[in-house]
């Protein structure tokens, strides 16, 4: 997140925490680094932090922001339990501080395009959706925070919330599930495979499938209607780009490789089956800090709505 607030708009990165190595000031000279979160905390100079820490970690942290008078900003899952969630918001409320939630893949450009898609109308009513995250990943990550089994460990709670939060921002409140989870990989000590039927109003049925040990990944989001069919590869290069050092405010940025587009089939007024390329949109991860900035700044309210949070939470657990 450092890029998006060194080089968004409204933002100033000012400050970072680390307790071990110092690092930040290679790639921002001019940043302070603090040793621990009570020095942090203490800096009457920020207003909004983020809290982007080990998942099981993330209540208590954004407890001790609030608590300092400033406003969080927490990286998905926001916490391990709806009650924990409801705690933050309820401090929030009482010292008139804001709480968000990271959960950027709304702004994924696959996703947008079927959002785009669904609206059109062109695939009528929506019967079954059907969103994967995929990847193959036999070995046992490093990352201890991710392979032991702490509270909201696990592949679920990590991939799986973004896909239930993608359901939950296009056909709203959940209104009953059923959900499967396990562990394939040798060794390994959480679910690295998670599975769940969520159905929504109007009859409507989203699949949501994740797992590590995916060698060929399968389309990332298939969309069924009494008219026709959307198809889209899971993909979005924002991620991927930050990583080869692509500036966010770079004019290429969130623009997918070629090939990537997806695949729209449908019957029309005339009842004649039309088949369409529907070129990749743009992701914009941007859009999120604009409007976090928006909410802080113009109270201007924030796409991710924390009481959609609380139901995602009620499905992860």
């Amino acid at each position: 997140m450092r890029r998006f607030l060194k080089h968004m708009k409204g933002f100033n990165l000012y400050a970072v925490l680390e307790r071990n190595e110092k690092k930040a000031h290679l790639d921002y000279p001019t940043i302070k680094s603090y040793s621990n979160i009570s020095e942090l905390l203490s800096d009457e100079t920020i207003e909004l932090i983020v809290v982007n820490t080990p998942n099981n970690t993330h209540f208590d942290y954004a407890k001790k922001v609030l608590d300092a008078g400033k406003h969080v900003l927490i990286e998905k899952p926001a916490t391990t339990t709806p009650e924990e969630f409801t705690e933050l918001l309820e401090l929030a409320k009482q010292l008139n501080r804001k709480v968000f939630v990271y959960h950027n893949r709304r702004w994924s450009s696959d996703i947008m395009a079927t959002k785009e898609i669904i609206n059109s109308g062109k695939l009528g009513e929506i019967i079954e959706v059907h969103l994967r995250f995929d990847r193959y990943r036999a070995a046992i990550g490093a990352k201890d925070f991710k392979e032991k089994p702490l509270p909201s460990s696990g592949i679920w709670y990590d991939l799986g919330s973004h896909l239930i939060d993608q359901a939950i921002s296009i056909f709203g409140k959940p209104l009953k599930h059923y959900s499967y989870k396990n562990s394939y990989r040798e060794n390994s000590q959480v679910d690295d495979f998670a599975f769940m039927h969520i159905e929504f109003e109007n009859k409507i049925n989203v699949f949501i499938t994740t797992s590590m040990l995916v060698a060929d990944a399968q389309p990332g989001i298939i969309v069924h209607g009494t008219k026709g069919s959307f198809v889209k590869e899971f993909c979005d290069e924002q991620e991927n780009q930050l990583i080869e050092g692509l500036l966010p405010i770079a004019e290429n940025f969130g623009i997918e490789k070629p090939n990537k587009e997806g695949k729209l089939t449908y019957y029309n007024h005339k009842n004649e089956l039309i088949t369409k390329i529907i070129p990749s949109m743009k992701g914009n991860f941007n859009g999120l800090f604009e409007e976090l900035y928006q909410d802080i700044r113009n109270d201007q309210p924030f796409s991710v709505d924390n009481q959609q949070i609380i139901e995602q939470l009620k499905l992860l657990i």
